[in-house]
């Protein structure tokens, strides 16, 4: 099947966002130094910490009530309503600094993914499904590369086939129990995946809100961006998977790879 110009032009559009720069580059060019002396002002103990922090926020946000828009699928998405809750949460993060990170991110999370959900119907999905639902999860798994990652794993496609096991084991759980048991092996591995390439924007989050001269406007600024990057994201992803219900997946991965 030969590509629609107007479809050929999404997915370019939706190439350039998913492989571009992550959030740390956004926030390096807020904050006009290089986050890594933010890094150095965090406790030493602060990766295990925000790998915890991360799993937890997921895990609330995935069992929070963030599905409860009108299926209107094609519907404008909200993005500006959820930055400016979003950059509440993180003025209030910025006050207090990394000790509040515990509180916030739970909430900025959820937050984040009611958004995501939001922009996955504006692009024709039905958010009451259960894979619609796991699509959203996903997104926080992408723009930001894995310690583990080389060259050769680190795009859009690469995330997603590493996801691939987890997500068809989650999806079958929740064709026979839905999404009600925060316990459930299948949910919990796929959230470990997840909060693994999550935890890398979250640290770099941290690590600029670490620094002193910040504040609360300055938390604001950066949480406003961490949620524009994760909106991009979840543009981009959508977009893709529209294509692929159109074209195929196999269509949609190959072109996407020669554009």
């Amino acid at each position: 099947m030969v590509f629609q110009q107007k479809d050929l032009d999404d997915l370019k559009k939706a190439k350039t966002i998913l492989e571009n720069p992550g959030v740390a580059a956004k926030i390096t060019g807020f904050i006009g130094t290089p986050i890594e002396k933010g890094f150095e002002l965090l406790p030493n103990n602060w990766n295990i910490k925000i790998g915890e922090v991360t799993q937890i926020a997921l895990t609330k946000a995935v069992h929070a009530a963030v599905f409860t828009m009108k299926d209107k699928p094609g519907e404008e998405s909200s993005n500006k309503w959820h930055k400016l809750a979003v950059a509440t949460t993180g003025g209030i993060g910025g006050f207090f600094g990394l000790p509040a990170l515990s509180v916030e991110l739970p909430i900025s999370t959820t937050i984040m993914l009611r958004s995501i959900a939001d922009i996955a119907r504006s692009e024709e999905e039905n958010i009451f499904s259960e894979e619609s639902k796991i699509a959203c999860l996903e997104v926080f798994a992408l723009g930001g590369p894995n310690s583990s990652d080389d060259a050769s794993e680190s795009g859009y496609f690469a995330v997603r086939a590493a996801l691939a096991n987890s997500v068809a084991k989650v999806a079958e759980y929740m064709a026979e129990k839905g999404l009600a048991e925060e316990g459930a092996p299948a949910l919990v591995r796929l959230i470990i995946q997840i909060a693994e390439r999550f935890s890398i924007q979250v640290s770099e989050k941290a690590a600029a809100q670490a620094i002193p001269a910040l504040g609360a406007t300055g938390g604001a600024i950066i949480n406003t961006l961490f949620i524009d990057h994760f909106q991009d994201m979840a543009r981009g992803h959508f977009i893709v998977r529209r294509l692929e219900k159109k074209y195929g997946s196999e269509i949609v991965k190959e072109t996407y790879l020669n554009l």
